[in-house]
């Protein structure tokens, strides 16, 4: 079972660009390439065989996910500049004593940026969601310790 996954609208257009290629170009590139590979002789020692193959399961595990991801995406804009965590929120918070800032949501919205990102189902998603700056939650870590955390602020993903 999927979880629903927010996108923004640009984000969900470049990755039905991403799956678009790959189920047609892609998807043809790496048959002609097994294919170049097959007539060279020998598959069991047909390292450029091999590695064809291994792009092409690499590339049917991407389709697989970014269809599972297309279908169960809830696309809109960015979530309002009102100071509660939600999925689209750039967070900054004191988590066990220290601040780290990253966004609520999927690696897929973030795109190339370098930011953290935690899924609002992770612990300290769901532990943190709906929260306003200045107040505190917590959560226990898979080490079963309690993890102490405050909203200082929660700004709109721009990408």
């Amino acid at each position: 079972m999927s979880e629903t996954t927010w996108l923004t609208k640009d984000a969900f257009e470049r990755l039905q660009a991403e799956y678009d290629h790959l189920i047609s170009v892609g998807r043809a590139e790496i048959a002609d390439r097994i294919e170049a590979a097959r007539d060279e002789g020998d598959l069991k020692e047909n390292g450029g065989y091999h590695a064809a193959r291994e792009e092409q399961a690499k590339q049917e595990a991407r389709i697989r996910q970014l269809d599972d991801l297309l279908r169960n995406a809830e696309v809109g804009e960015a979530p309002a500049d009102d100071g509660v965590v939600e999925p689209g929120m750039v967070v900054t918070a004191k988590v066990a004593g220290d601040e780290m800032v990253f966004l609520l949501g999927s690696r897929e919205v973030a795109g190339d940026t370098d930011l953290d990102v935690y899924s609002s189902g992770s612990p300290l998603g769901s532990a943190i969601l709906g929260k306003k700056v200045g107040e505190k939650a917590s959560y226990e870590a898979p080490n079963g310790k309690t993890i102490a955390v405050e909203i200082v602020k929660a700004k709109p993903f721009s990408g």
